[in-house]
């Protein structure tokens, strides 16, 4: 429109200017105002502030992806559930992992929940647009203790061992909780450990949790103490910290490379997910000494995580059930042998034993009779013992 004619419009009666709209002449005066992808999904995600800027990054990648495939002007109320199904296989088609096409998917489907929230959309699109995330199974490996003896005998120095001991032993994630641990941290007299977790600290008590000190960990912790220089503060080299620390919080500090060359060292193939399987691992050991729920107040995981995502089965498992079905079934036979025997001694008792007269005394001596002897000696009397009367 025209300046002048814009102007008159927006100055119309309500009733008038609906009556002008419903014959397409204006557009509704109660439409709700059209907000594109681009913006909305860049306010959006600079106003969550309870967001780390690592988070941040990572949901960027989903936001190039929208913008790339709707286009960064989309009104994002034309965006029907038939278009989520279509941005869903172009994200198949880009031959993406599994897991992340689920994460992806996921992250979206909050996104536009948030505009329906804001009365942006009257139906969230991407509500049912899933894809099954690839399980766990394949990607987990539980490191025994004759390996990591082995990978701790190839790491370089103290260092080195001290972030495979705590990840292995101690259960810490790797790198964030491994490169925070301080020494004023550790007590040594109590046996405890202090944790410092980024990744929990904004939920309720998530800030910092506290573990036992393994006997496992204590030695290698030792070991560290008695060649850190004077005045260090982390455990670990704070290279390492400043390294993995990025404007946008913790980075990958190719930890991984130089690990994956330290297990090849140790004569050992590299297992998926390198330092989760160690902590994974840790789990697993303690779920079997320790009630579920204090393993997991030490490790800083919830059970339903723990269940899904860390416990493991392992060989030793299989091989010690089978060890307990032995010992069961030889205890089975030992059970049956012995049941055998009491049922041919019950068998002799039901016999049928010879009738003593009642005016013979036949002598029983105390503690040498027959169990079946004595029943007999209590029998009732034949007839003939009383007189018989109609009363009897």
């Amino acid at each position: 429109m025209e300046a002048d004619l814009a102007e008159w419009v927006l100055g119309l009666d309500l009733d008038f200017a609906k009556k002008l709209a419903r014959v397409g002449l204006i557009h509704d005066p109660q439409a709700k105002p059209a907000a594109t992808l681009a913006a909305f999904l860049k306010a959006y995600i600079d106003g969550r502030v309870d967001l780390k800027p690592a988070t941040k990054i990572v949901r960027g990648q989903v936001v190039r992806d929208l913008n790339e495939y709707f286009g960064e002007s989309r009104e994002v109320q034309n965006i029907t559930p038939g278009d989520a199904d279509d941005f869903k296989q172009w994200l198949v088609g880009r031959k993406l992992a599994p897991t992340t096409i689920h994460k992806r998917l996921q992250v979206a489907r909050s996104f536009f929940h948030a505009m329906r929230r804001r009365k942006l959309i009257d139906e969230n699109p991407f509500e049912g647009v899933k894809s099954a995330a690839t399980g766990i199974k394949n990607r987990q490996h539980f490191v025994t203790p004759s390996e990591i003896a082995q990978v701790l005998e190839a790491c370089p120095d103290h260092h080195w061992r001290a972030i495979v001991g705590l990840s292995r032993f101690g259960g810490l994630r790797t790198p964030s909780e491994t490169l925070s641990l301080r020494w004023q941290d550790i007590d040594w007299e109590a046996g405890r450990l202090t944790v410092t977790s980024p990744k929990t600290e904004h939920h309720a008590d998530g800030a910092s949790r506290v573990i036992p000190l393994f006997p496992e960990l204590r030695k290698l912790l030792a070991e560290s103490f008695d060649l850190a220089p004077v005045g260090a503060v982390y455990v670990v080299d704070e290279r390492f910290r400043k390294s993995a620390m990025g404007p946008a919080g913790w980075m990958n500090p190719n930890l991984r490379t130089h690990f994956t060359r330290i297990v090849e060292r140790a004569g050992l193939k590299p297992w998926p997910r390198l330092f989760h399987n160690l902590r994974a691992s840790r789990e697993t050991e303690l779920v079997e000494r320790y009630p579920l729920q204090v393993v997991t107040d030490w490790l800083g995981n919830t059970p339903k995580v723990a269940m899904r995502h860390y416990l493991m089965t392992t060989d030793e498992h299989f091989a010690a059930a089978v060890r307990d079905d032995n010992l069961t079934a030889e205890a089975d036979a030992d059970k049956a042998a012995q049941n055998a025997a009491q049922q041919a001694h019950v068998s002799t008792c039901r016999e049928s034993q010879p009738v003593v007269a009642a005016h013979k005394k036949t002598p029983v001596l105390p503690g040498l009779a027959n169990p079946c002897d004595t029943v007999q000696a209590f029998r009732m009397a034949g007839a003939g013992f009383e007189p018989t009367t109609s009363r009897l």
